[in-house]
């Protein structure tokens, strides 16, 4: 093996497997290999070498954006695209899935519990997506959850309350897999919601192929006080152009993504745009946070980024991106509760097993409150969540409800990752239970914006 190959990246603290690395990254992963090494302890070189790679890593490892596929143009430029119909208004408070939703959910489920849920402790050290995963998700058909059926997809009606279900299902095996496997489906559907004629018959039939592209929404910012829908990042108009400047965080995907969807702002109203990979002026760098890990963070730096008029997704008085905002923070909301009932389910048998002065800890009326209240807290969590998800569907106006359920969820989500915890004591502090990852993913709910929507 050359030693280039042995410095390669391999998937860890934050880097995705498939990420290239610049000189500086070999450097780094050279100096790393020098500080595990015997040898600087024989010369008192220890700690002049873990400061030294410490300095040097805390600059990210910065690396061009993946080249990505070429997206052959088509469709016709200004006409509107294609929009699936709102779901039918029945006037009754209903929120059993319909049999096509069930049965999308069972499927689902079942990718779960035996493909998901498996690979998530590693996928979380590694801070990537195995390719299993990957692949089980496509056979199931997650990335065209909301593309059109004239287009390709599996969607005859808006699919939010079907989102919100594949989430939550997804999330009892893992959020940070969920987030991955679910960000490239999120883009499809955003062109769906608000995409050009051209702009979807450019981009959608590679959702619908066998080798579907990675993308993801990119709204988070790295700003004290960070408010989703005042973006720092610009967008200024210059002929038949729009120049881009800014810094976007807590990206999925951004290693290997081959479209993204950018949140930036324009003549003081915030707008999305579509944004290829292989835009000169884009780099992507590792920004791994404590939770989410399995989704690959990343960062994106926008330099100069030059996009044409045509790359804007939806209108340009912020109506589009605010809808963005709101359909994702359903879905977190979604992932929050499929997260909470992963906990619940696991600390409910764990705490009738485990003995404590000759007798199961459940016996003791503490740890009993406790678990119900996760129950009751999280089935409130659900419902507030389905009804926001069925607003969406209909067409209806969601701001109110899913203001609500975000309180809720981000709130309450937190606090049920924290008596799981608890309730597992010093069990709960380490790797070899999950709860201690649900936990840290749990607090991804009251701080990240964008990634999935549904």
């Amino acid at each position: 093996m050359s030693l280039i190959q042995k410095l390669g990246p391999g998937g860890r603290h934050g880097l995705a497997s498939q990420e290239s690395r610049d000189p500086i990254g070999y450097a780094v992963a050279a100096l790393n290999r020098v500080a595990q090494s015997d040898l600087v302890d024989r010369l008192g070189l220890r700690r002049t070498a873990e400061q030294t790679v410490f300095t040097v890593t805390r600059t990210g490892f910065r690396t061009a954006t993946a080249a990505g596929r070429s997206f052959q143009r088509a469709g016709q430029r200004g006409k509107p695209g294609v929009r699936v119909p709102s779901a039918p208004r029945t006037g009754v408070f209903d929120l059993t899935p319909t049999e096509d939703e069930q049965m999308l959910v069972d499927v689902v489920t079942e990718l779960a519990e035996e493909v998901v849920r498996p690979a998530a402790a590693e996928a979380d050290e590694s801070c990537s997506v195995p390719d299993a995963v990957r692949s089980a998700a496509q056979e199931v058909g997650l990335p065209l959850l909301g593309v059109p059926e004239s287009l390709g997809g599996i969607s005859e009606e808006r699919s939010a309350m079907a989102g919100t279900l594949v989430a939550e299902a997804l999330a009892k095996g893992d959020m940070g897999l969920a987030v991955a496997t679910l960000a490239p489906g999120s883009v499809a559907t955003a062109i769906g919601l608000w995409g050009t004629d051209e702009q979807q018959r450019t981009y959608l039939p590679a959702f619908a192929g066998e080798d579907v592209p990675a993308a993801a929404l990119a709204l988070n910012e790295p700003t004290v006080l960070f408010d989703v829908l005042a973006p720092s990042t610009t967008a200024v108009r210059r002929g038949d152009s729009y120049v881009l400047n800014g810094t976007k965080s807590l990206v999925p995907l951004g290693s290997e993504a081959e479209l993204f969807v950018v949140g930036a702002s324009l003549d003081g109203a915030p707008v999305l745009f579509l944004l290829e990979s292989s835009t000169a002026g884009l780099a992507v760098e590792a920004d791994p946070g404590m939770g989410v890990r399995a989704a690959g963070l990343t960062r994106l730096e926008l330099t100069d980024v030059t996009v044409p008029v045509e790359a804007v997704l939806g209108a340009t008085d912020g109506s589009t991106y605010t809808e963005c905002v709101r359909l994702s923070r359903l879905a977190w909301c979604a992932l929050a509760v499929g997260t909470g009932q992963a906990v619940l389910d696991y600390v409910t048998p764990y705490v009738k097993e485990r003995e404590a002065f000759g007798e199961p800890i459940a016996h003791r009326q503490s740890v009993a409150f406790m678990v119900a209240n996760i129950a009751i807290e999280l089935q409130a969590m659900r419902l507030l969540t389905y009804k926001a998800a069925s607003r969406a569907a209909a067409g209806k106006d969601v701001a109110r409800e899913v203001g609500l359920a975000r309180n809720l969820c981000a709130a309450k989500g937190m606090q049920i990752g924290l008596d799981g915890v608890q309730l597992l004591g010093g069990h709960g502090f380490v790797k070899e239970h999950p709860v201690e990852r649900w936990y840290r993913d749990l607090r991804a709910v009251g701080v990240m914006e964008g990634s999935v929507l549904v």
